[in-house]
């Protein structure tokens, strides 16, 4: 018999353990109950005018990682069609390359972290990945305050065609990628819901060989983000990450983050995205 994550122990690390933004994802992934207004409007705090986020909160500059990390946040607040995440995403969308790809602003060289290093092609290939994967899965969402379009995408159903392409232009024949390891499953994702099935298969081919030495954040981050866009949950790849979940869960119900203790409600929250009870609605 394989071992089964334990959720109502993980519910009750985040309840100990977290604020009142983790408490509220975490009410919304068990019951969908709405976050408190004067929470969301703090969770969007620090948007620059022209609608990304910065990397430090004292720059003027938006940095695409920064914004696809709030909005990865604000999805578990059920925030993705309120203004500030529209904005967000239009910004998105107005930063991408002629050849489809993101690179976060030279002014950032700095600042960057390795994997948002402006002109490094690894960093490309994960930024382009990561951005696809929010205008892929907002998009919808967002159409309530723009044009009514049920393409993959909605609104954004051109720039995501182009991330798709110029992520699929750049895998080897094997599924392997030129980048770091997120960036596979997000550019599964990406594929997987242009239906690009075979390119999407191959990348999962490759992941589901990692998944015995993944970490419980990796695994929980493949899971969540898999599950996001609708792979099959009786998919090879998402039922060995949830087992590598099961068999990496602490006694006290949380997840080791690999970014340190101070992280772990982050990652606890993200294993209970990837291992609840699946929904029949959308959401």
């Amino acid at each position: 018999m394989s071992a089964v994550v334990d959720l109502d122990a993980a519910v009750g690390f985040v309840v100990a353990h977290g604020d009142a933004v983790d408490r509220a994802r975490l009410s919304r992934l068990r019951t969908g109950a709405a976050a408190p207004a004067e929470l969301l409007d703090a969770a969007e705090v620090g948007q620059t005018p022209d609608g990304g986020w910065p990397a430090t909160l004292d720059s003027p500059v938006g940095s695409v990682d920064a914004t696809c990390y709030r909005l990865a946040e604000l999805d578990d607040l059920g925030a993705l069609g309120r203004p500030a995440a529209r904005r967000a995403l239009d910004w998105l969308a107005a930063r991408q390359l002629p050849d489809g790809g993101w690179d976060e602003d030279p002014s950032l060289a700095e600042v960057a972290p390795e994997w948002a290093r402006p002109g490094d092609p690894e960093a490309r290939f994960y930024l382009t990945a990561n951005a696809g994967f929010w205008l892929t899965v907002a998009g919808l969402d967002a159409r309530a305050a723009g044009p009514l379009d049920h393409r993959v995408g909605g609104a954004y159903a051109g720039v995501v065609q182009a991330a798709a392409h110029a992520v699929a232009g750049q895998l080897g024949r094997d599924g392997s990628w030129p980048s770091f390891l997120p960036a596979g499953w997000l550019s599964a994702a990406v594929l997987h819901r242009q239906g690009m099935y075979d390119e999407s298969a191959r990348i999962q081919a490759v992941l589901a060989e990692r998944v015995p030495r993944l970490s419980p954040a990796d695994a929980a981050w493949l899971a969540a983000t898999l599950r996001r866009v609708e792979v099959g949950e009786e998919q090879w790849l998402l039922v060995s990450a949830r087992r590598r979940l099961a068999e990496t869960q602490r006694s006290d119900g949380g997840w080791d983050s690999d970014d340190g203790h101070q992280f772990d409600v982050h990652t606890t929250l993200r294993a209970i995205r990837a291992c609840r009870p699946a929904v029949t609605s959308a959401g």
